[in-house]
C-alpha cells in the first residue's frame, strides 16, 4: 500500500492503526485456518488433498496438515515421485515429527501374480520389491502396500493360496533385512475391484500368520471392509496382531467420515482404546468440492476423533 505525506503525526497514527487492523486480520485468518491441537490417532491426509486451502506444492500441504494438527501423511504413488522430491518430503516430515503411511510397491489388478509359480512372475515381484526398497530407504517409509493380484479360473484355491504364501516368503526374504514391511490389502469384489484374489479380513490375516514373518502384516481397509464383511471391530479384534496400518473411506460413496453408515468415532475410539500408534490414511474423496470441502474434511476428522 502506497503512504501519502501526511503530517508526520498524523502519518505514525495512521501506519498504527493500519498494523494493528493488520495485525487483528493476520491473527483472525490464522484462527480459522490454524488448528494446533494433535488429533488422537495418526490420522494421514494424502498429498493432495488440500490443494485448495494449501496450494499445489507437496512441501506447503505438509506443513498446512500439521497446522491442522495431523499427525501423518500417506502418498499412494509416492514410488513414482522423483529421487529429489522424495528426500524433501522426508526432511518435511521428519521436522514435523509426522510419519508416513504405507506407499503402493505393487497393486497391479489385471495379473495373475501371487497365485502363481510363473519364474518371469518371481523375477517381476523380486525387482519391484528393489525399486520398493530404494523408495523407502529415501523416505524413511516403514510400511509398503500389496495387492496380490487377480485369482485364477485354472487352479484350485488352495494351491493358490499357498503360491501366495510362498512368494510372500520371497518378498520379505527382500524387504525384511532392510526394515520395510509388506502390508496386504484385501479389496472389496461387490462394487470395485471384482476378480482379486485377497478380500477379506480373516482370509489375509491367515496369510500373514502362514507366512510368519514380521515383514509380512495387512492394512484394513474399512470401507472396503464394510462393503465386503461388515463385522468391523470384532474383525479389529481376531485380526489384531497382523494389522499394521488402517485406511478410511465411508461408505456408501467413499467419502469423508460421517457421510455414510460406518460409526466412526466408535471405531477410532476402539482402536484407540487397543493402543494403536500407527497411520490410518485418509483414501477417500471430499463430499463437498473446493475449499468448502476441504475445510467438510478437516471437521469430519475433528468430529470423530471427538471421543
Amino acid at each position: 500500500m502506497k503512504r501519502r505525506n501526511f503530517i508526520r503525526n498524523a502519518a505514525f497514527g495512521s501506519f498504527a492503526a493500519t498494523g494493528l487492523t493488520a495485525g487483528l486480520s493476520a491473527s483472525a485468518s490464522t484462527q480459522q485456518t490454524s488448528n494446533s491441537a494433535k488429533f488422537k490417532l495418526k490420522y494421514a491426509p494424502g498429498l493432495g488433498t488440500f490443494n485448495e486451502m494449501a496450494g499445489n506444492d507437496p512441501i506447503d500441504q505438509i506443513k498446512f496438515m500439521n497446522d491442522q494438527g495431523f499427525r501423518a501423511i500417506f502418498d499412494n504413488g509416492l514410488m513414482h515421485k522423483d529421487a529429489a522430491l522424495q528426500d524433501k518430503i522426508a526432511n518435511e516430515l521428519a521436522r514435523h515429527g509426522m510419519d508416513l503411511g504405507p506407499f503402493v510397491l505393487y497393486a497391479d489388478f489385471g495379473v495373475k501374480s501371487f497365485v502363481t509359480q510363473d519364474p518371469e512372475i518371481k523375477d517381476m515381484l523380486r525387482k519391484k520389491m528393489q525399486e520398493g526398497l530404494d523408495c523407502a530407504k529415501r523416505t524413511g517409509a516403514k510400511t509398503a502396500l500389496v495387492v496380490p493380484g487377480r485369482y485364477a479360473d485354472n487352479l484350485e484355491w488352495d494351491y493358490q493360496t499357498a503360491n501366495v504364501i510362498d512368494n510372500l516368503r520371497m518378498c520379505c526374504d527382500i524387504v525384511e533385512p532392510e526394515g520395510l514391511t509388506l502390508v496386504l490389502e484385501p479389496l472389496n469384489a461387490w462394487t470395485d475391484h471384482p476378480g482379486l484374489f485377497l478380500t477379506k479380513i480373516p482370509q489375509t490375516h491367515m496369510i500373514c500368520q502362514a507366512v510368519n514373518r514380521p515383514s509380512c502384516k495387512l492394512v484394513n481397509d474399512l470401507y472396503h471392509q464394510q462393503i465386503t464383511e461388515g463385522n468391523l471391530i470384532p474383525n479389529i479384534d481376531m485380526a489384531w496382531e497382523s494389522i499394521a496400518a488402517f485406511h478410511i473411506g465411508d461408505n456408501p460413496g467413499r467419502k469423508e467420515p460421517g457421510t455414510g453408515e460406518i460409526n466412526f468415532v466408535n471405531v477410532f475410539k476402539h482402536i484407540h482404546n487397543k493402543g494403536y500408534d500407527g497411520v490410518l490414511c485418509c483414501e477417500h474423496g471430499r463430499s463437498i468440492p473446493g475449499k468448502e470441502g476441504e475445510q467438510a474434511f478437516i471437521d469430519a476428522y475433528r468430529k470423530a476423533d471427538s471421543f
